[in-house]
């Protein structure tokens, strides 16, 4: 059967589909079920300074905590080991507040796409246009699975490279980057982002096809 020809908008909503299929995976990945499946898979790496599994959840629960809920850093700034230290240097405490800004902003636009995508589907369901909205979608998921095809390619063959120009885009150079014995890197080590990537890219994969492939 032919397909139908898209107009501006299903143009439209197939090329925001990789974007909203991307930031849901975000939203998934920001969850302490993550967490848990994350530090117990074989070969994570242990903390060289002393953390156990079961305080890197609870630290790192607390940390995503703090990127979901309204609190300011204090929510962070006041925490202490059993030793009365700080769990965060200032330098951390900084980024942190930068991460949080840049997930705000990111959750923003979620909400807005899925606004867009569930009106344009109420819209074409009662218009009659659903076919050409299933077209858009459609078209939309297979530029999801090579778009992040490609993404998941370049972590796997250069994560360092990809990882530096992700953080260059969206924090201030140097800001960053920290020491080894840090909390943030002992919680959230390279691994940690390797996979959090290849996560985020597999599930907008698995939306993309799922899109393409469907009725």
């Amino acid at each position: 059967m032919k397909r139908p020809a898209l107009t501006i908008d299903g143009w439209t909503i197939a090329l925001l589909t990789p974007v909203l299929l991307t930031l849901t995976a975000v939203r998934l990945l920001m969850t302490p079920l993550f967490l848990q499946i994350e530090y117990n898979l074989p070969g994570f790496p242990p903390d060289p300074y002393g953390f156990t599994k079961e305080e890197r959840l609870y630290w790192s629960g607390i940390a995503l905590e703090y990127l979901l809920n309204d609190a300011g850093i204090e929510f962070l700034a006041d925490l202490r080991f059993e030793d009365g230290s700080p769990v965060y240097n200032q330098r951390e405490l900084r980024h942190m507040v930068d991460v949080k800004n840049v997930v705000r902003g990111t959750m923003r636009v979620w909400y807005a796409l899925l606004i867009v995508f569930i009106g344009g589907g109420l819209l074409a369901w009662k218009s009659r246009r659903w076919v050409e909205y299933r077209a858009a979608l459609r078209l939309g998921g297979l530029w999801t699975l090579i778009l992040l095809g490609a993404i998941i390619l370049f972590v796997l063959v250069g994560f360092g490279v990809f990882f530096v120009a992700f953080h260059n885009v969206f924090f201030e150079e140097g800001t960053w980057v920290f020491l080894w014995s840090d909390t943030l890197i002992r919680l959230f080590p390279e691994r940690f982002w390797r996979d959090a990537f290849l996560f985020v890219g597999g599930m907008a994969i698995v939306g993309g096809l799922l899109l393409w492939k469907g009725k």
